[in-house]
């Protein structure tokens, strides 16, 4: 099999009207924030500077915010859900989100209007979880559906916070089409972080639920005396986080944004093959989707992020999976003073793919393509810490998944 890194620039980009993306305005990202901040667990989650690193690779900076630390569970997913749910109610309610916060949630009153509804999600295990502690939290009920191969560490997590949960014999994209026939069948709310015709609305909210990610890391490179990174890595499944991150900055530095690059598995590089077709259209890859980054392999999609990340982003890179071993490897073992961070496999590879176009010589190209040297300061999210332990340690500590350039 195959085991290069594949690469490919946005020959889209600037050659029609851009879609709009107002809706992950900084004002928009700002309400959601605010939201997120009433939740008694939050807290802003690290940006790490890993001033050493970015010595060994040659450029100005690499900043990691450190998503393991989110709400106690481990990884970002919850933003979206939490956020989407809460949208839902506010609706149910007939308010905006603005209006209302955790307390008003929680509250018996508030309980008493909305009665018992149950939300419906499939997911590989971060989201899921999300979706289920947030039901949990706001008192209502949660059913979730993982693909083939799913982790049972991860299926046990998402049933400790009061899940139905499941493992079906399907891969991801299917999986989500039964989530959406058994809702249909049995009244409930699909809260899913991807888009298709007739399903956007809750998406939409979902990525706006990852701005606050977003926003946090900007305003924490800001306290660093960092106006805006030149380049922003950030990793893709459907898109949506990837586009909730673009649109984020896309909006605030306008013409003057960061170089985006976008990062998926090879064995589920919709986006990427999407941009090879270069007709504007998303386009699926099917199969498998056999890939340790368990995060990242959804193989259609969403058509909201598409648009995003086809009209702002630079480039799209299709990742082995010995590229997110060697970001956890990489991650887990600092160099001198900087931070440790414990980063999972659909986490890590940005970091991985970092590294490599930096230190290896066959890619001096990619840098040039991609405007990177000596000036750069770089923006990774990992995205998830060990969220499959056994896992993590069969990689980092007994080398599973060598680099294979």
């Amino acid at each position: 099999m195959e085991q290069k890194i594949k690469w490919a620039m946005n020959d889209l980009l600037g050659k029609t009207a851009k879609v709009s993306i107002n809706f992950l305005s900084q004002k928009e990202i700002e309400k959601v924030k605010k939201f997120h901040e009433s939740f008694p667990e939050y807290s802003r989650t690290p940006l790490r500077n890993l001033k050493n690193l970015a010595t060994h690779l040659g450029v100005a900076g690499v900043y990691v915010k450190d998503e393991s630390y989110r709400f106690g569970l481990n990884a970002f997913k919850v933003l979206g859900g939490s956020f989407a749910i809460a949208n839902y109610l506010a609706q149910c309610l007939g308010k905006d989100i603005s209006q209302l916060d955790y307390k008003n949630l929680v509250s018996d009153e508030t309980r008493k209007q909305l009665g018992e509804i149950t939300f419906a999600t499939t997911t590989d295990g971060n989201h899921g979880r999300g979706v289920a502690w947030t039901a949990s939290r706001l008192k209502q009920k949660s059913v979730v559906y993982m693909p083939k191969g799913s982790s049972i560490t991860r299926l046990n997590n998402i049933k400790a916070e009061g899940a139905v949960a499941y493992i079906t014999e399907l891969n991801y994209d299917d999986a989500v089409r039964l989530t959406s026939e058994n809702a249909k069948k049995n009244g409930w709310v699909v809260v899913q972080d991807t888009a298709w015709e007739g399903y956007e609305e809750i998406p939409a909210w979902i990525m706006q639920g990852y701005g606050t990610m977003a926003a946090e890391a900007l305003e924490q490179l800001q306290e660093m005396n960092v106006d805006k990174p030149t380049h922003i890595f950030i990793q893709a499944g459907v898109g949506s986080l990837a586009g909730a991150v673009q649109g984020y900055f896309s909006s605030v530095f306008g013409e003057e944004r960061p170089q985006t690059i976008i990062v998926e598995s090879d064995q589920a590089d919709c986006l990427y093959q999407s941009i090879l077709a270069n007709d504007g259209q998303p386009h699926a890859v099917t199969g498998d989707l056999n890939t340790i980054m368990a995060g990242l392999a959804c193989g259609e999609p969403n058509t909201i992020s598409w648009n995003v990340l086809r009209d702002y982003s630079d480039s799209f890179v299709s990742c082995p999976d010995w590229v997110a071993a060697r970001g956890m490897r990489i991650l887990g073992s600092p160099i001198k003073e900087d931070f440790q961070v414990i980063s999972g496999e659909s986490g890590a590879v940005t970091a991985g793919l970092l590294a490599t176009i930096m230190t290896n010589e066959k890619m001096k190209e990619v840098r040039a393509k991609f405007g990177l040297n000596k000036n750069s300061k770089i923006l990774l999210f990992s995205t998830e810490g060990d969220t499959d332990p056994e896992k993590y340690r069969d990689i980092v500590w007994d080398g599973k998944f060598p680099a294979n350039e």
